[in-house]
């Protein structure tokens, strides 16, 4: 069956890819709520029992969470693997020269990772980079072994929601990405046999000086306007004056812009279903032997 419209972010790759180019340099500098998250989302693996002999670290910026998975399993073979591959090269030497982690740049639809190959994959701030949710799902049942974890965290559709509305005091373009909500990640891990999936989301809040400053963090933290849709023509400064205009309306008592940004966390759990395989036209493909079998070969 063909993958429906619906689940696809509508992002334009290369562009994705060259915002992140741009940005690694300065990443570090500009991750603040990528830190803070991600110190949030390893403290939820002191709820769950789990003994990773293998470790995707998918998403992996710079290797913000690489050390900390490092301390937690230090048997562990962890893997880094990012869309950007200047972020994977940075990423692999944060455990110092001596320990290199093994690193793979690539997009996140088709996984370049053998059926069963890791216990947990940990994923912060990461999964709005994917272009279609259910492909993502169903690649990662595929690579997670049966009892093997996906813990991650994302953006919600409130992120940005301020500077989203700032743009469409001008216009209706699409000037910000959109941004999925936690329940269609649940459907999307229930569809592709993951099992026991838990969903929450809180709202941080940062303050920044001027609208200058918001995008300049973005631009650092690599979430500039990567969309399809997106105008294909330069702003004009009267368009960016109006939405600065606008933007200010929120300004507080001191003067600062508000930024919300809603962070999704979840986790599921591999099973033994049937193999799946998806192709570059969206199509599932299911061995027929695995129709009379219903577990996978292994």
């Amino acid at each position: 069956m063909n993958t429906p419209d619906d689940e696809k972010t509508g992002l334009d790759i290369r562009a994705m890819l060259r915002h992140m180019q741009k940005a690694a340099l300065q990443f570090d500098d500009a991750a603040v709520l990528h830190r803070e998250v991600a110190r949030r989302l390893l403290e939820r693996l002191d709820y769950v029992r789990l003994t990773p002999a293998s470790i995707l670290n998918l998403g992996c910026a710079t290797g913000l969470a690489a050390p900390e998975l490092r301390q937690r399993y230090p048997r562990a073979r962890q893997v880094v693997m990012d869309f950007s591959p200047t972020w994977v090269r940075r990423a692999r030497r944060v455990l110092g020269r001596w320990r290199r982690l093994p690193g793979v740049s690539g997009g996140m639809r088709g996984l370049p990772f053998a059926n069963d190959s890791f216990d947990l994959v940990f994923s912060n701030l990461a999964l709005h980079r994917s272009d279609d949710l259910h492909a993502l799902a169903r690649e990662l049942q595929r690579i997670l072994r049966p009892g093997g974890l996906v813990m991650f965290s994302t953006f919600g559709p409130d992120t940005l929601q301020e500077l989203r509305g700032a743009w469409q005091a001008v216009d209706q373009a699409a000037h910000v990405q959109p941004f999925i909500d936690m329940h269609d990640i649940g459907d999307a891990l229930v569809t592709a046999r993951l099992a026991d999936p838990v969903m929450d989301m809180e709202h941080f809040t940062l303050t920044y000086p001027s609208v200058d400053a918001l995008v300049a963090d973005l631009t650092a933290l690599g979430l500039r306007n990567a969309l399809k849709a997106r105008a294909s023509g330069l702003t004009t400064p009267r368009q960016w004056q109006r939405m600065a205009e606008a933007y200010a309306l929120l300004q507080d008592e001191q003067g600062r812009l508000p930024a919300t940004w809603e962070v999704a966390y979840g986790h599921a759990w591999g099973t033994d279903a049937q193999a799946q395989v998806a192709t570059e036209a969206g199509e599932v493909r299911v061995p027929l032997d695995s129709l009379v079998v219903p577990h996978r070969q292994r």
